[in-house]
């Protein structure tokens, strides 16, 4: 596994062919979970822990002693911790390293007939609270600059496996969307997400709101039904929030799930935060994946959207009925 740069612009691969060897369980995509193989073969279920790598951690059910949540180490990750996490450049056009880092699996419930929507907040919540531990205990490793938190929800999201479950993946380097982030953030006073926030807040693009969130459409939406939630008080971290607020933070999460869920839509959710010594408003972004990005959106980066933001959040507040 490789770490590689682009030859002149801020981005970057990974080359990793063992991530082509990993079991597919999507053969249509008419129903994103039509082909689930069931409980019985699934390698995160309940009984079948002996078939995913030795488990790193869990959180138990006090009531029964069993697992309500478990990680452990990707069976076919895009990087690993064998060799070391310096970068280097040949020939003026050659940057690379290795992928140096760790690749771990959140299985989110031992229920196999749940997804992330289908969780409760407090569910969700405990899950939010696991990232935060794990964001703050890898972050502290030599060599790790960044821990992405991400899932994919559906085979055109990238999910092999149909189990509800979520990823981790460190960096040796802050990622270039998160530097582009911070990089932007620098060209103002003060926080302009802080600023955003404040407008979107009475804008058509606003979805919901409680004390903590705010759950809005982007402006400049790149995926359909794209949504994004912002804690309305300049959280950097996971570990900034009270329980009382991440419960907040499951709930508009959840849902805004439960209405993509409506659509049978396919979904990437990432979650962004501060890297350390850093200032970015923590925030959560839904990708909704019902579109598919062609030459056009390829060869110049400029996405063309046929739903607009205030549609969608007329969706998500259920104000008129969207054909899927």
């Amino acid at each position: 596994m490789e770490l590689r740069k682009d030859y002149i612009l801020d981005r970057w691969v990974i080359i990793a062919p063992d991530r082509g060897k990993r079991p597919e369980e999507f053969k249509s995509e008419d129903d994103i979970y039509a082909h689930d193989k069931g409980a019985g073969s699934c390698f995160f279920c309940p009984g079948n822990e002996s078939q995913t790598p030795p488990e790193i951690g869990r959180i138990k059910d006090d009531s029964t002693g069993k697992w309500k949540i478990r990680w452990f180490a990707n069976k076919f990750p895009a990087v690993d911790k064998t060799s070391t996490p310096a970068v280097k450049t040949d020939n003026t056009f050659f940057t690379y390293g290795d992928a140096y880092g760790d690749h771990q699996v959140i299985v989110e419930t031992p229920d196999h007939s749940k997804q992330l929507p289908d969780l409760s907040e407090d569910e969700i919540m405990q899950l939010l609270k696991v990232f935060s531990h794990r964001v703050d205990e890898l972050g502290d490793q030599p060599g790790t600059k960044y821990v992405s938190i991400f899932k994919n929800s559906g085979p055109k999201a990238g999910t092999s496996i149909i189990h509800s479950h979520c990823q981790l993946i460190t960096l040796n380097k802050v990622p270039p969307d998160i530097q582009e982030k911070l990089d932007a953030i620098k060209k103002f006073e003060s926080c302009p997400y802080c600023d955003i926030i404040k407008t979107e807040s009475k804008s058509l693009r606003h979805v919901h709101e409680d004390d903590t969130t705010l759950t809005f459409t982007p402006y400049a939406s790149r995926f359909n039904f794209e949504v994004w939630i912002f804690p309305k008080h300049h959280y950097k971290r996971f570990s900034d929030f009270s329980d009382d607020e991440l419960f907040d933070v499951a709930a508009a999460l959840k849902r805004v799930l439960r209405k993509l869920k409506e659509l049978n839509a396919n979904f990437n959710i990432g979650f962004f935060y501060a890297p350390e010594g850093e200032d970015l408003h923590f925030h959560i972004e839904i990708m909704p994946r019902i579109a598919n990005w062609a030459g056009f959106e390829l060869s110049t980066g400029v996405v063309i959207n046929v739903v607009s933001p205030e549609d969608a959040a007329k969706f998500y507040k259920g104000e008129h009925k969207q054909e899927s």
